[in-house]
């Protein structure tokens, strides 16, 4: 499994880069007082300076645009309509497939993993 990321706010990231940029103390230290990792401090300190606090803000989560997923498309009726009675043949054969192979005695088989 993944670990659980700790996000960390606006507040905390001001006083590690008041630190390192007021106090002239270095990553490794201000990382130390913070009990954090001395890489986030380095990239609080690039995004503070690259974009201002708007750099501290949490980004994860938030699309860039106005277009997240794919775009669903409209179906008209007819269209869902032909699509159903696909799925539904479909449906119709598999389930013919499977009983045909019950009653000649054969066992469905599972598709092999590569």
């Amino acid at each position: 499994m993944g670990q659980i990321r700790k996000t960390y706010d606006i507040d905390f990231k001001r006083r590690a880069f008041i630190l390192f940029l007021e106090e002239g103390l270095g990553y490794k230290t201000v990382a130390k007082q913070l009990g954090i990792n001395d890489r986030m401090v380095r990239r609080w300190v690039a995004h503070y300076e690259q974009e201002g606090m708007e750099g501290l803000k949490e980004k994860r989560g938030t699309a860039a645009g106005s277009r997240k997923g794919r775009p669903k498309k409209a179906m008209s009726q007819e269209e869902e309509l032909v699509r159903l009675r696909a799925e539904n043949a479909l449906l119709k054969k598999l389930w013919e497939l499977q009983r045909g192979q019950e009653k000649s005695g054969v066992k469905p088989t599972k598709p092999s993993k590569r």
